[in-house]
């Protein structure tokens, strides 16, 4: 009787420890991005981009991307960025007038050709930014140089 009371005590132990995660709960460690890091290094385009894709969760998802040059200054109406560097440099301009605005893949989503006045903020790996809805920003980097950081969208409130 004994031996069976260790082994029920035992299996409720394990149980919690071999069952899978809770749903919608994810975890990216640091050597996985730097994996990812390399294979989108290898895929820039045309845009001095690559990205992907970590996960989407419907109304907020996770991407990863990997910039050798300059990015088109962007505004989005009702998305918030928040941009955790992981590698690399560059600057983030934010804030100002977006120059020569147009609609984008959505809705209150807007690419322009430049940003006139805005805030210089040089970007350094363990960097954490909040981009507020509404606001033009931009990441410039360095010739011969890169910047990698993931980034989470999600709707403002």
């Amino acid at each position: 009787m004994m031996t069976g009371i260790r082994l029920f005590t035992a299996g409720l132990l394990v149980v919690p420890a071999l069952a899978g995660d809770p749903a919608g709960f994810a975890l990216w460690r640091s050597a996985e991005l730097k994996q990812r890091e390399e294979a989108l290094s290898k895929k820039v385009g045309p845009d001095h981009s690559a990205r992907e894709t970590l996960a989407d969760y419907g109304d907020h998802r996770f991407r990863m991307l990997y910039r050798d040059g300059d990015g088109y200054p962007e505004q989005h109406d009702q998305v918030v960025d928040v941009v955790i560097v992981q590698s690399g440099e560059g600057t983030l301009l934010v804030g100002g007038k977006m120059i020569n605005p147009k609609a984008a893949s959505g809705a209150g989503e807007y690419i322009g050709t430049g940003i006139e006045g805005g805030e210089r903020r040089p970007l350094g790996p363990g960097d954490v930014v909040h981009i507020p809805a509404k606001i033009p920003h931009s990441f410039l980097v360095p010739a011969g140089k890169h910047i990698t950081y993931v980034l989470v969208k999600f709707p403002s409130r």
